[in-house]
Order: structure tokens, then sequence, then C-alpha cells
């Protein structure tokens, strides 16, 4: 028999302005303790380097977190020039240095070559697995893997300004698995210098932004129970580019016990399928016939 989870029912989601420093892990277990939610899981690992939206999910709100994280992201950074490191950030030890500081002119002539679908290698100190083990633990063992090339998508990258000839601030706006050290490593290189990524903040993860987020300081006014309105976002938020596909009573009844629904046959792709203005689930509808890929409890 499985055992029930401990902790309260709370579906939705809290939007945290993550601070330098902790890893998003502590921050799901900062939102855990302040909420006594049963179950929780964040959407898109924020490296503790780096600051800002952080989307935790509560409840059934965990059932959408693959469509969050595969949202449209979009960062500030800062690139310091002359100086790259082992890990394409501040935390790295400096590996190499150039003299060589492009100017702006040479930067915006850069750009274009890093738009659309590009080719990226990820950073060493990832957390993506080799060979079934996490790249970081093997680099920080000394075994330096080599980490296999793969296609992102950057929809904008834009250079905000030049603090000082040693860094340039950018706006980039991408899709999943992107990676911004990556990105400042290679942006770097086609000017002829090397650099790292120096200060990173993530301001939108799809529909949710800094407008929505709160720091971790005002966690502990959420007290020990569901958050207050405005604070605990509908579970949906994260489907918010996903269209919405009416039901009717037999049909919402159907999906909930894992049955296909008739669907007109124009309506084709991932729905959000809808009865009473509740979301029953998310479904993928083909051929006049839409199955179940998520079912929602959320009565």
């Amino acid at each position: 028999m499985a055992r029930r989870r401990k902790g309260l029912t709370v579906n939705g989601w809290i939007i945290v302005d993550k601070p330098l420093g902790l890893t998003s892990t502590q921050v799901v277990g900062k939102v855990r303790r302040a909420t006594q939610a049963a179950k929780l899981g964040h959407g898109g690992t924020l490296d503790p380097l780096a600051t800002g939206i952080l989307p935790i999910a509560l409840g059934e709100a965990t059932k959408t977190i693959a469509w969050c994280q595969n949202a449209t992201k979009t960062y500030r950074f800062q690139v310091a020039w002359g100086a790259a490191t082992t890990t394409d950030d501040a935390e790295g030890e400096i590996i190499t240095r150039s003299q060589e500081r492009p100017g702006r002119t040479a930067i915006e002539g850069a750009i274009g070559g890093f738009l659309g679908e590009i080719d990226q290698v990820p950073p060493i100190f990832s957390a993506l697995k080799v060979g079934g083990e996490r790249a970081y633990d093997l680099a920080r063992k000394g075994q330096f893997p080599e980490m296999a090339s793969r296609r992102v998508r950057i929809d904008a990258l834009t250079l905000l300004g030049m603090p000082d000839a040693d860094h340039g601030d950018f706006e980039v706006v991408c899709g999943k698995g992107t990676y911004v050290r990556s990105l400042a490593r290679d942006l770097a290189r086609a000017l002829g210098t090397c650099g790292h990524v120096s200060a990173l903040r993530r301001t939108r993860v799809g529909a949710f932004d800094e407008a929505s987020a709160i720091s971790v300081e005002k966690l502990q006014d959420l007290g020990h129970g569901p958050a207050p309105s405005g604070i605990l976002l509908p579970v949906e938020t994260a489907l918010d580019d996903i269209p919405a596909l009416a039901l009717t009573e037999a049909s919402a009844a159907r999906l909930r016990q894992g049955q296909p629904v008739d669907v007109p046959e124009d309506r084709s792709g991932t729905f959000r399928a809808r009865y009473a203005d509740r979301l029953v689930a998310i479904v993928q509808a083909d051929l006049g016939q839409a199955r179940s890929l998520r079912v929602f409890n959320l009565d």
C-alpha cells in the first residue's frame, strides 16, 4: 500500500525571486516549510550564482512542470571580457586570459551569428549526464568529459550597455536547454577574446515574470497554510500558450477515467481540456479523438 504524503493539499504556482547563493532545491525547501504543502517541485533550475524567476509548483501544478521547463525564457546577464573560467561563470578558476576588449560595433555585428537555431556545447560544469554521471561530478573529480553539441534556439540577443571596457550587459530570449554561460563563452570567442558570465538574472519563464514573484523573505508571511490570493497562481498558468478545449460533463468524466473523447476533426494538437471553468486535463487531439496526457484532480 502506497504511503500517504504528509502535508497540506495546495495546488498552484508560487513564483520566487531566487536570491544569490541559494540553490533551487533550497528554495523549494523554503516554500515547503512556509506552506506545508505535501507535493512540490521547481520549473527549471537556476545556478546558485544566478538570481531571478524560479517557478515552484505545488500539488497538481507539478503535473505541468514539463510545460514550464519547455517555455521560452528571458535572461539578463553580464559578460566579463578577457578571462575564461572552468565553469564559464565567476565561480570557476581562470584558465585563459586575453587583452582584447570588443567595442560596441563589433559586439552588435557578432550578435547576428547567435540568433535562430544554433549549435551549442554545454558547459562542462553542468547537470547534464555523461555516461550516466553528472558532468559537474566528473569535472570535480578531474575527469573533464567531452560535451556533445546540441541545437538550441535564440529568439533575441540584445546588447543593453557597456558599463566599462571589461564588461557588456545583455538580454537574451531563448528556448529550452540554452546555457547562457555557453552563449557568453562563444560570443567572446567570436569577438577574438575570451569571457565568462559575471552576473545572471532570469526575468521571465513563459507566463511567469518579475511582477508575479515574491522574495524569499516574504515566504515567511505565507504562514503555515495555503498561500493567499495573488501569491498562489492557478495550476494552468504554466499552460498559458496552450489553446483551450471545451468539454461536456460527460466527456470530462470520460477523460478523468482515462478514456478518449470525441472532438471536431479540425482540432488537432495539444489542448487544455476544461469543463465549467475548471481544468480537467491536458489532451492530445488527432483524427477526431482526444486522449489525456495529464489528468487533474482540482475538485
